[in-house]
């Protein structure tokens, strides 16, 4: 069936897979992306990351599989598909000579955006990632790299796609750039599917609602962050600094039943003071529980207890050792070889 009617996901892959003579770059790829969400594709490098975003924008044939876009198939109808959806690569090539203004006009009559509609489609999208007011007239090589950034994303929303693809928006940029992209895409959500892939990984923390992390051509993560924490991590850390060895640390909070276990410890400061890093379930709120048994002993002198959540980098890292041990499993599996006669091999 070549359209899909009436589905809540402006992009949905089917066992998606691309090869190269025998090498799998991609292979039985399926996820959905949701109308308005913001998701992050992430990967290490050759993860086939890039060729799924080539795909899904068109640019690249399948070996098998589908893609559709807001219910069009983009391998039958890829002319229609690709009105729904917008690509900004990673080394987005914008013309040095032309003013932005001059360059988003010009994009916006090869996008077919109506002539009567122009002017109003460029002022938005300018207004949208903060240009008209401070780089409309500029010479796009006169501007930095956050700027082009902004010139790159704007080209890619004058359409008003449905789905918007960013390949390393943030690289390169410098802190307050990275934040004013970050705050321009967050303004994107809800009005369009944008799908971000990044190596950024706290970037993509704090502005995406959900996480597909591909390795070997294949999806091995899917999620908020929060649920990923729950299937990848379950355990919680917690950052101690006080005046004790490890095993009168480990005493005292046996003493309190508290169940945790040191990961971590760093030599003495100055001070005395050592900061250790304790491992303990998931969600199991030890905090207050800890300052108030180590605060009981003077001579531990605790300085400082936090708790901290697994961050994406630490998810990403354990989905793709699981990953990575899972395919080493099967490599080293035992292989059995059945030797047939000549007449069971011709039955």
């Amino acid at each position: 069936m070549e359209e899909l009617s009436e589905i809540p996901n402006s992009v949905i892959v089917r066992r998606l897979t691309k090869t190269y003579g025998a090498v799998k770059a991609v292979e039985n790829v399926s996820f959905r992306i949701g109308r308005g969400e913001v998701v992050g594709f992430l990967g290490p490098n050759g993860a086939g990351k890039s060729t799924t975003m080539r795909i899904i924008a068109g640019l690249m044939p399948a070996t098998s599989g589908s893609v559709h876009i807001c219910g069009v198939s983009v391998a039958n109808r890829p002319d229609a598909a690709r009105r729904h959806i917008a690509f900004m690569p990673e080394n987005n090539p914008l013309p040095e000579e032309l003013r932005v203004g001059e360059y988003l006009r010009f994009r916006a009559k090869i996008k077919d955006v109506p002539a009567s509609e122009i002017r109003r489609r460029v002022d938005e999208a300018m207004e949208i990632c903060r240009l008209k007011r401070s780089a409309s007239k500029k010479i796009i090589g006169n501007l930095s790299k956050g700027f082009r950034q902004r010139v790159g994303i704007a080209d890619a929303i004058l359409s008003r796609p449905d789905v918007i693809i960013l390949d390393e928006p943030t690289i390169g940029l410098d802190p307050h750039q990275i934040i004013a992209i970050r705050e321009l895409i967050c303004s994107l959500r809800g009005k369009m599917s944008v799908v971000i892939s990044s190596h950024i990984l706290p970037e993509i923390e704090l502005v995406c609602d959900r996480v597909i992390i591909i390795n070997h051509g294949t999806v091995v993560a899917s999620g908020s962050p929060q649920s990923l924490r729950k299937d990848f991590i379950p355990h919680d850390i917690y950052d101690v600094s006080l005046k004790a060895d490890a095993d009168t640390l480990m005493r005292s909070l046996k003493s309190a039943d508290i169940d945790l276990e040191i990961v971590s410890a760093s030599a003495p400061d100055a001070g005395g003071y050592v900061d250790y890093v304790l491992r303990g379930r998931q969600n199991s709120n030890l905090g207050a529980r800890i300052i108030a048994e180590l605060s009981k002993d003077s001579r531990l002198s605790p300085r400082s207890v936090s708790c901290r959540k697994p961050s994406l980098e630490e998810i990403f890292m354990a989905a793709t050792r699981r990953s990575w041990e899972q395919l080493r499993d099967i490599d080293n599996k035992p292989k059995i070889v059945e030797e047939m006669d000549g007449e069971n091999a011709e039955k």
